[in-house]
């Protein structure tokens, strides 16, 4: 996405500032007063994810949303920076920089991984919409990050794919998620799948992902988590955060019907609600 000329019609534009913080030149958007709540999308998402929930939380807390590296309007320095710990190191260097100190970090799918690994270092309440907190099984396991990786070492396979998006592909993305949004929501992914940088930063971030440091240390993350379900997730199964959770000694599950993977979009108000529900029961 190109700065600032995309930023026309992009959600709370008017909140948006561009940050150096090496290696990577940061897209930040920041409102509200209070308690600092931290929110990181998924991979493929950007900051227009939390367009209806950011409003709701900024009315009590000071909100900050930030998009990943190469992701939405955030210019990624260093390419082989995408995967799960070097993201994490680079976002904690960003959040120290700025002097955030947030009460609690929001995650959805692969930005709850993301939380969780900022947890480790610095404990912190960590809230979860629809974790991505496992790897692929069987087949699926090695095939979807060697298709990833051999599509990221390409050049061309960023643009193919984006000039081949259309809106139709797109509402059936998101449709095979188990999500149903409006037409506004819908035209903001595909200004996102049209980019070619935006989706070779997925790519890179595909081809790098991998959770097994994490997922043998959520045994000692002290942390309160709290994981919120949408039974109606058809991208991560929610069993992936139902087992996540047996592992933690502090993680509670909060499941939601009739939601899909992009339960936060679907429904911002019953999300947020339960966000706070989340903040308070850590509070007492």
């Amino acid at each position: 996405m190109h700065w600032p000329e995309d930023l026309a019609g992009w959600p709370l534009a008017d909140q948006s500032r561009k940050v150096l913080c090496r290696p990577h030149r940061w897209h930040i958007q920041e409102g509200g007063t209070g308690d600092t709540l931290l929110l990181i999308h998924g991979a493929g998402g950007a900051t227009q994810s939390w367009r209806g929930l950011f409003p709701l939380l900024a009315q009590n807390h000071h909100v900050v949303a930030v998009d990943l590296p190469g992701q939405g309007f955030t210019e990624i320095g260093a390419r082989g920076r995408c995967g799960l710990a070097h993201m994490t190191d680079d976002l904690a260097s960003l959040i120290a920089q700025e002097g955030w100190k947030p009460k609690a970090i929001v995650g959805h799918s692969a930005g709850a991984a993301i939380a969780l690994q900022l947890a480790r270092d610095k404990p912190t309440h960590v809230i979860g919409i629809n974790a991505a907190l496992s790897n692929f099984r069987g087949v699926a396991g090695w095939l979807f990050p060697m298709m990833a990786k051999a599509l990221a070492l390409n050049p061309l396979s960023a643009k193919l794919f984006s000039k081949a998006a259309t809106p139709a592909s797109v509402h059936n993305l998101i449709a095979g998620t188990g999500s149903n949004l409006d037409a506004a929501g819908e035209a903001l992914y595909t200004r996102l799948v049209q980019d070619a940088a935006h989706v070779d930063a997925t790519l890179s971030m595909m081809a790098q992902w991998s959770l097994d440091g994490l997922t043998t240390a959520l045994p000692n993350i002290a942390s309160r988590v709290d994981l919120i379900v949408a039974d109606g997730d058809k991208a991560v199964p929610p069993a992936s955060s139902v087992n996540a959770a047996k592992q933690m000694p502090d993680a509670h599950i909060h499941r939601v019907t009739k939601l899909g993977h992009l339960a936060h979009e679907e429904d911002p108000e019953q999300i947020a609600a339960l966000i706070e529900t989340c903040l308070q029961a850590a509070s007492r």
